[in-house]
């Protein structure tokens, strides 16, 4: 039986959760390839981070168990101009030889090759010939290995010097083998000429002198290459097997507690009927992991939100009896210094509307939200690509001290602040409102930018924030951008507009995308203006997937519940299809989890 694993891509040595899986893959490399020289080890995380120095992209998958212990690893290194892959390592540790842990990898390193859209993967495989190869313990090792490619149409190219020894004394020179994942495609002499010069200089540099390389570059003469015959008898149950499409689960938080901040009064939208009128439609898919929230301490929160406001925001709704809700209805502009002595009061004094109530479960539900948030946040860090915070109350309108628009903590602000440590944060707010909070809150920071679009505020909330002359201030200058938007526009403008926001953020260079996800969009909202349908949804997720960055989506505004739920799985299915380029992205028609489990 294979110990249950899951597979997820190391991007860098960054997190302290990367550097522990990259010290337990140099381990398995020094024990499965004793004579690997130490240079060679030690370079990976240099591979990983430094693709023009290397002049390949490294893409580095591990095999984990729930304990971060690794279990086998694959390096691939992709040539985007030359259009190949060429698969550096793959192993399982010493302990698990012959789990079929290899075997998963493979497929799934078959898979990333085929999304690059290459002209094939190649690597090594050392010699089952016994004129190549004195030990025959090493024969039958290389026998099992050939036959096991083989089962994939893979097999070593024939008519070349690839297999020449640097010296008379080398043994076992490999084999160049070429997987042409199922593509069916053949490799013509010049290209295969110009890869092969490439896998020698730019990996063997040190070691082939260019005479060498010059000779074995010259002896691929056949047009196009050609591969050696099966050699190996397939069984009816050893037929090649179908490669695996690749599905990039989404790590799913919701709040758990949102349900007892129902505010009862008449008018009020942001009601419960919210999310699961969201979880509905997304029961639908099979894009969704499930994650409990965690608990984190309440100094996530006050490392942005002012200590006062928490405070009181706290004492204020514990205070208030249950179904009792207090509404702002004075605001002491004219002396913030001094707070009014009355709790009920002092509302207003840290509040921008006259709508967003205060209650008993205002602020654990709020606080909640921001579990969810982090806990998605979590996810990134831990190797998911995509996670979602469904939450409720929403958050991108308060700032740093003051609550409004149906919002009491900003939960993409606090995310963003958390992840910041770890690299450069871009928050691309598509709300029908402007993200004001964010705004406000990072506006003199360089080292998260903050993007929105929205109606303009001549007729949208909160109307006092949002103008596209607002670009950040000190060192936040150039580092906010408003896209205010006409009260009626086409679903084309919009989606051209998110174009050109994410050209904005792309040259930003982030190292995380939070999506403050506003569904008040969509045509019929009560709170918007604009016509936004399930198919636009589909094409903003694909416009936003296409980043490719690691992405977390916070959920915001939205209150149509007739329509919200399609409108969300749409996005979700465009945003998948976006990120891994697969079909149309509904997730019925995938197969496989980006988080595999294999027992």
């Amino acid at each position: 039986m294979i110990p249950m694993f899951v597979i997820r891509r190391i991007h860098d040595d960054i997190l302290p959760v990367n550097k522990k899986a990259l010290r337990q893959v140099r381990l398995i490399l020094q024990q499965q390839f004793p004579d690997l020289r130490s240079i060679d080890v030690d370079k990976i995380p240099d591979m990983l981070s430094n693709p023009l120095k290397h002049r390949f992209r490294s893409i580095l998958y591990v095999a984990e168990d729930g304990r971060g212990q690794v279990k086998g690893f694959a390096l691939l290194s992709y040539e985007p101009d030359l259009k190949f892959c060429f698969l550096d390592y793959i192993s399982a540790s010493v302990q698990l030889e012959g789990s079929g842990i290899g075997g998963v990898l493979y497929e799934w390193i078959r898979t990333e090759a085929k999304d690059l859209d290459v002209v094939g993967m190649l690597y090594e495989c050392l010699p089952d010939d016994p004129k190549l190869c004195r030990d025959r313990t090493w024969i039958r090792q290389n026998r099992q290995r050939l036959k096991f490619y083989e089962r994939y149409g893979a097999r070593p190219i024939i008519n070349t010097a690839y297999e020449t020894p640097l010296t008379p004394d080398d043994d076992c020179p490999p084999y160049l083998v070429f997987d042409d994942l199922d593509r069916g495609r053949s490799l013509g002499i010049r290209n295969a000429q110009r890869i092969v010069r490439a896998i020698l200089e730019r990996k063997y540099g040190d070691r082939c002198p260019p005479g060498y390389v010059d000779m074995v570059v010259g002896s691929f003469r056949d047009d196009p290459i050609q591969l050696r015959e099966p050699v190996y008898v397939i069984r009816p149950d050893d037929q090649p097997l179908p490669g695996r499409k690749r599905t990039g689960r989404i790590a799913l938080v919701v709040n758990d507690r949102h349900e007892i901040h129902h505010v009862r009064e008449r008018g009020y939208v942001e009601s419960p009927v919210r999310i699961s009128a969201i979880l509905k439609e997304l029961d639908r898919t099979d894009l969704f992991v499930r994650i409990a929230p965690k608990r984190f301490s309440q100094g996530v929160i006050t490392e942005v939100h002012d200590k006062a406001f928490v405070k009181y925001f706290k004492k204020m709704s514990l205070a208030l009896e249950a179904g009792v809700s207090i509404y702002p209805y004075v605001f002491p502009i004219r002396n913030i210094a001094r707070p009014p002595e009355v709790l009920a009061v002092r509302a207003g004094y840290y509040c921008i509307d006259t709508f967003t109530p205060l209650n008993r479960n205002a602020f654990l539900a709020a606080r909640r939200g921001v579990d969810c948030a982090l806990t998605a946040a979590q996810a990134l860090l831990e190797g998911y690509r995509l996670s979602y915070a469904l939450v409720r109350p929403p958050g991108h309108h308060a700032e740093h001290r003051s609550f409004g628009g149906f919002c009491y903590f900003n939960n993409a602000a606090v995310t963003a602040h958390y992840l910041s440590r770890y690299g450069r944060i871009a928050i691309l707010d598509i709300d029908h409102h402007h993200g004001n909070g964010q705004q406000q809150i990072f506006y003199e920071r360089g080292d998260v930018l903050t993007v929105s679009i929205h109606g303009h505020p001549r007729f949208a909330y909160p109307y006092f924030s949002g103008f596209n002359d607002e670009q950040g201030r000190g060192d936040g200058k150039g580092f906010n951008r408003n896209y205010p938007l006409p009260e009626t526009i086409t679903p084309r403008r919009y989606i051209r507009t998110c174009s050109h926001a994410l050209k904005f953020i792309a040259g930003f260079d982030p190292a995380y995308l939070i999506v403050c996800f506003g569904l008040d969009t969509a045509k019929g909202d009560p709170t918007g203006t604009w016509s936004l349908m399930a198919r636009d949804f589909g094409e903003v997720g694909r416009l936003i997937g296409k980043t490719r960055l690691p992405l977390l989506v916070v959920q915001e505004g939205g209150y149509n519940t007739r329509s919200i739920g399609n409108n969300a799985r749409h996005f979700f299915e465009g945003l998948y299809e976006g990120m891994f380029g697969h079909g149309n992205g509904k997730a019925k028609d995938l197969s496989g989890r980006q988080r595999r489990r294999v027992e």
